[in-house]
């Protein structure tokens, strides 16, 4: 190649005017243009190396780089940085020189960014809300100042880049909406962007700031769709059409079982949730909740509803688990724990969530395909196992999925009966209706007027006599189970344990549903003393935008696609379904003084999942009918930018919210676990010492059901009488006390052990 260029260049150095032919100046032409080619070649196979090597390096580089780390060598958010600019440049690499540059440029672009608005973020594993940093924080060191600068320089590079083409959006936009359901959108979209907060003046400001970010990330995505190349159009219509279907909502349902497009997405999420409760969730649970979960669980996998109280109660004290006398039994409804004990029977209790995860995909698909086209059940099917609320749930040890699971079934049950006249499917479906009226009681209020309403013939064909008795006597006959539970343990079947146990530990009336001053346990995260109108209107805001983040996780929000749905065309009569769904869980926990806190997003609004993904499928299907009404499939730019979006919750919101939030979220840790393990606790009595959540409620998920058990006896360290009493009961072990991670700042530490009990005990004495 080295000659070629010396002789092309003596050559066209030495001829001079009439000195040789044309034909030969015409092949020395050529053979320069050939040379020049090969030169920008070598140069591009160069910058592409160089950039692979980049990318490469990017992102392996957190993973040996102790800034990546925090003091005790857990990774944190900033991790997911570097792993956002190497994935980028992987992707620009590997379509460098072709006519994909400029769309993986604007992909470059946009990961980066989304990735640094992440770390713009408070969040963590503290038990608090989403907030955006202060203005004034972002100055306060030089990451944050190269972060504001990049952000700065992405405003620049999108502006530059849509300057033209501004108007052409705003006339489509007025030319496809109603200015009212414009409207609609645009406030959808811009509501719902910010958790509100106590101070009004700060609140504006994170709001101005969360718009900003938000619209710069999607006018970075539109940019990313619009330079797609024409001839690249064809193709990805070819590929949505191969892997969905007919994606419109022209055509009637499609009925029909589970097929292999829908068993591999609940394969995948199953597997993804499993994953992350391994390595993030650490197999432990982060919520108190969950400890009487987990210990109703293996109480019901023993046979028993109760067990002898621990000898020293005050101890002991968990939350949601009561003593009556010489009883020690959980309050919360058995309907999850029911669930959960099948898991804890094998000891696999932490998979029984992500199991239901793949379940509930194969039942919403079931669902969906007696309500909609295949393809479209596809996509809200896609839209449901990439939804990080979703996979977040599904890491838990929460009674969310296994609620979605009983109402799914229950819709399944009717649904199937309207269509086929079967009796049995109702009978079915009550069965499911009336699990979930031990799982989450108030949700099953919502399912039930829902469901009972739609047997009848609101909203679709109406069901036999036959079928509507079966409905009935099936919610009764499962029901029923739940009401034996209440007479067992409060006496009185119409008698909720949890509200026994609410009015004797925070108050009569603490947990009681509707407005009123006495509602409420006190704690940071309820907005106002007792309950009104305003806390209901603060729950709302907390958990809308918290859904608006968890719902897809995608940098331009979750709200706008969904928005879309609603707005462009004619609602079906199964989005009214879907409508009513939404409607009634809103409304029925507008009375309820808690919004569910910050644990899994909105969780309390869980069984709103499905309808919005399928309200959101529809806002793809629509927007990109209405960009190309001549395509089958729609504009392919609008599922090219849908791919992107989800490509970017995959590698980087999901990792860095389980990272930087859920693991030892709330300060739960399985710290004790690992310590029994490695200094042989054996037949001890162990203090913790620390607050009862989470120092205590922690340990405690690793106490025997029988306190007399040859194993670790974890017990709290409250007080000093407290421990006077702990060591007389014990007073035949040896003893380890332990600092938990309130007072270590860290986890959890062993301070003394092992110590025999009559030693300590001298000491008080």
């Amino acid at each position: 190649m080295q000659n070629m260029w010396l002789r092309t260049k003596t050559a066209i150095d030495l001829p001079t005017e009439g000195s040789v032919s044309e034909p030969e100046l015409t092949g020395l032409r050529e053979v320069l243009v050939l040379d020049e080619g090969i030169k920008a070649t070598v140069w591009l196979k160069a910058l592409r190396s160089l950039m692979f090597a980049f990318g490469f390096f990017a992102i392996v580089w957190p993973f040996f780089d102790q800034h990546f780390r925090d003091g005790e060598n857990n990774y944190i958010g900033l991790f997911c940085l570097p792993m956002a600019v190497g994935i980028g440049v992987l992707v620009t690499a590997f379509v460098l020189g072709s006519e994909w540059q400029r769309p993986a440029f604007w992909f470059l672009l946009a990961i980066v960014g989304f990735a640094v608005s992440l770390q713009l973020v408070n969040a963590g594993w503290q038990l608090r809300y989403q907030h955006y940093k202060s203005f004034g924080e972002l100055f306060e060191s030089d990451l944050l100042r190269m972060l504001a600068v990049f952000l700065a320089v992405q405003v620049v590079l999108v502006l530059a880049g849509l300057r033209s083409a501004i108007g052409q959006i705003a006339a489509w936009c007025l030319r496809n909406f109603k200015w009212w359901r414009l409207l609609l959108v645009v406030l959808i979209f811009l509501i719902s962007t910010t958790t509100v907060s106590q101070n009004v003046t700060v609140y504006i400001q994170e709001w101005a700031f969360a718009v900003g970010l938000q619209i710069v990330n999607l006018a970075t995505v539109i940019l990313v769709a619009r330079s797609i190349p024409q001839e690249a159009i064809s193709t990805i219509r070819r590929s949505i059409t191969a892997v969905f279907g007919d994606v419109s909502f022209a055509g009637e349902a499609e009925p029909g079982p589970p097929d292999r497009f829908c068993v591999t997405a609940a394969v995948f999420v199953a597997i993804l949730s499993a994953a992350l409760c391994v390595f993030s969730y650490q197999r432990h649970p982060h919520v108190t909740d969950e400890v009487a979960y987990l210990t109703q669980a293996r109480f019901l996998a023993a046979g028993a509803l109760t067990m002898p109280a621990p000898p020293v109660p005050e101890g002991f004290e968990v939350y949601l688990m009561d003593y009556k006398g010489n009883t020690w039994f959980p309050v919360p409804p058995p309907g999850w724990p029911i669930m959960l004990a099948v898991g804890a029977f094998f000891g696999l209790a932490w998979l029984v969530n992500p199991m239901l995860a793949g379940v509930n995909v194969l039942l919403a698909y079931v669902l969906l395909r007696e309500m909609y086209p295949k393809g479209v059940a596809r996509i809200a099917i896609v839209l449901l196992v990439l939804s990080p609320w979703y996979i977040f749930l599904g890491m838990s040890f929460m009674t969310h999925m296994f609620s979605l699971t009983c109402a799914l079934a229950a819709s399944i049950g009717v649904a199937w009966s309207r269509r086929n006249g079967k009796a049995v499917w109702a009978f079915a479906g009550g069965l499911a209706l009336g699990m979930l009226s031990m799982v989450r009681p108030l949700e099953a209020v919502a399912m039930a007027s829902l469901l009972g309403l739609w047997a009848m013939g609101i909203g679709g064909k109406r069901l036999k006599m036959l079928g509507i008795a079966g409905l009935i006597i099936g919610s009764m006959v499962s029901g029923g189970v739940g009401l034996a539970y209440n007479a067992a343990l409060a006496g009185d079947p119409l008698k909720f344990p949890i509200n026994v146990y609410t009015d004797k530990y925070f108050g009569k009336n603490s947990n009681a549903y509707g407005f009123g001053p006495d509602r409420g346990m006190g704690w940071e995260q309820d907005p106002y003393p007792g309950h009104g109108p305003v806390d209901a209107l603060v729950n709302s805001n907390l958990n809308v935008s918290s859904m608006n983040v968890e719902l897809f996780g995608w940098s331009i929000g979750s709200f706008l696609i969904v928005a879309l749905g609603l707005c462009l065309g004619r609602l079906r009569r199964s989005d009214y379904l879907m409508l009513a769904v939404i409607g009634a869980i809103y409304g029925l926990h507008f009375f309820y003084y808690f919004s569910g806190g910050p644990d899994f997003g909105a969780r309390y609004w869980f069984l709103m999942i499905v309808p919005l993904v399928v309200l959101a499928a529809r806002g793809l299907v629509l927007l990109a009918a209405k960009i190309d009404e001549n395509a089958e499939a729609g504009d392919a730019r609008v599922w090219f930018a849908a791919a992107a979006l989800c490509l970017m919750t995959v590698t980087v919101f999901v990792p860095w919210r389980a990272i930087d939030k859920y693991h030892n979220f709330r300060g739960m840790r399985p710290d004790v676990r690992n310590l029994a393990t490695n200094h042989h606790f054996g037949e001890s009595l162990i203090l913790i010492r620390g607050n009862k959540d989470p120092d205590y409620a922690s340990a405690a998920v690793y106490n025997p059901l029988d306190f007399e058990a040859t194993a670790p006896i974890y017990a709290w360290d409250r007080d000093k009488a407290t421990r006077k009493r702990l060591l007389k009961a014990y007073e035949t072990r040896n003893v380890w006390i332990i600092d938990g991670p309130s007072l270590t700042k860290r986890g959890y530490e062993i301070v003394a052990g092992p110590v025999p009990a009559t030693e300590l005990l001298k000491d008080i004495e």
